[in-house]
């Protein structure tokens, strides 16, 4: 491809040689069946695809003020568009990870300007969804309320016209007594420790539950991954660190990152299988926690964990799964496929997976990103183009289709769905367990 380092900036370090891998051939310009760049495709704008960033980020650490340079509103909005899709780092034939230079990007941002209040009330996610438990009710009531989502908006930028998730009654929680194995168990089978992410735990747990189901009910030994709380720990829940990254508080996520590594140690340590079930929390672990500088421990986990359809489809490859699944009743499957899936290729997995059903017809939806991606769409300076992508492909299609299920494994994708008015979108997990006969089903 030629040499990807002939035009460095003069400043930026590694951050300079991330951005000078770009090789300018406009593939992220290109038409078809694209996921990069979601702003891009719905807005034509060149400064909103991958290479018009890349330039428009050379340009600034090329100059000789290079500080004011990387304030400059064009830059500043050519990387707020950036929805961290991932679709860049499959598809460019350099792999520009411009999700992960967007996260450098933003802490330089804030070290240079400080940190916003949404910002951070968006990162810390985790910590307030396990000590806040008020949440639910004021979320709830500013959802109800057409004066509070206006307030919500003049004072923390929230898109008054997007409804905010609500948290669960009740939070995952597992079952103090696991369930015990099928007796279909086989030695040869994996061990799986189980990652509930911040979303599943606190937002829709019957996700979880329905994962440990599906896995026992294949033989599996499942437990779920938990803190260390050897000398007096921290029982917080386990959080890879996306929602800090994704803000670009980079210190944060490192410290959440260290925390999932002295979790996970003993398991890597025993061959145990890391299964998660959010497609940005696994491949954060994969692409993004190895930049963190944890060691090529973490990196050694990031490469080890898969995601739920990745397990089962290696399962099967292997001969090892034996679910006992029957037919659905009749009517089709659309599946929407998360951004970080399309850009693992975890879509061949869920392919996979889905032929396991018997008589099931299931169809992917050609749509790229469903606008939301994390908070992005909960943003009144976004809510316009999110929208747009939205309409771009993915809510066309499903209105196009309106008796079939909807399987989404991204929860930003399930709830960007939902806030237009369709319930029908789950996770693989819950159709799996509706597949299953009545003797495992619970």
């Amino acid at each position: 491809m030629g040499d990807a380092y002939a035009d460095i900036p003069k400043h930026g370090g590694n951050f300079a040689k991330a951005v000078a891998v770009c090789i300018n051939s406009r593939q992220c310009e290109a038409g078809g069946k694209q996921v990069m760049c979601p702003s891009y495709r719905v807005t034509g704008n060149p400064n909103l695809s991958t290479g018009g960033r890349v330039r428009l980020l050379k340009a600034a650490l090329s100059s000789d003020l290079v500080e004011s340079a990387l304030a400059d509103p064009t830059l500043a909005e050519a990387m707020e568009l950036c929805v961290a899709c991932k679709g860049c780092k499959r598809e460019c034939e350099a792999n520009v990870d411009m999700a992960l230079i967007k996260a450098e990007y933003q802490a330089q941002r804030f070290a240079r300007d400080g940190v916003d209040l949404r910002s951070r009330l968006f990162a810390h996610t985790p910590r307030w969804l396990h000590r806040a438990h008020w949440l639910r009710r004021s979320i709830d009531w500013r959802n109800r309320s057409a004066w509070l989502r206006r307030l919500g908006e003049r004072w923390l930028g929230l898109a008054a016209r997007q409804p905010l998730p609500v948290p669960a009654a009740r939070p995952f929680v597992e079952r103090a007594v696991d369930d015990p194995p099928s007796d279909k168990s086989r030695d040869e089978q994996p061990e799986v420790v189980l990652l509930v992410d911040t979303f599943a735990r606190y937002f829709e747990p019957e996700v979880a539950e329905a994962a440990l189901t599906v896995l026992r009910a294949g033989g599996y030994r499942v437990t779920v991954a938990e803190p260390n709380r050897a000398g007096g720990k921290s029982g917080r829940p386990l959080c890879c660190g996306r929602t800090y990254l994704a803000q670009g508080m980079v210190d944060n996520a490192r410290a959440e990152a260290r925390r999932l590594l002295e979790a996970l140690r003993p398991h890597v340590a025993a061959g145990r299988s890391l299964v998660g079930l959010e497609a940005s929390c696994v491949l954060g672990l994969r692409d993004d926690t190895p930049a963190l500088g944890l060691g090529e421990e973490l990196a050694d986990i990031g490469r080890q964990v898969l995601l739920f359809e990745e397990f089962l489809a290696r399962e099967i490859r292997a001969n090892r799964l034996n679910l006992p699944l029957q037919a659905l009743p009749d009517g089709e499957t659309l599946v929407h496929g998360h951004c970080h899936q399309k850009a693992t290729g975890a879509l061949k997995s869920m392919r996979k997976v889905l032929k396991l059903i018997p008589g099931h017809d299931f169809e992917i939806v050609d749509a790229g990103c469903c606008g939301m991606a994390g908070t992005f769409g909960l943003e009144s300076e976004h809510a316009v183009i999110a929208q747009q992508m939205a309409e771009h492909a993915l809510l066309p299609a499903l209105r196009a289709r309106p008796t079939a299920r909807v399987v989404a494994n991204g929860f930003s994708c399930r709830e960007q769905i939902r806030s237009h008015g369709d319930s029908r979108p789950r996770h693989l997990a819950l159709l799996l367990r509706d597949a299953l006969t009545a003797k495992t089903a619970v």
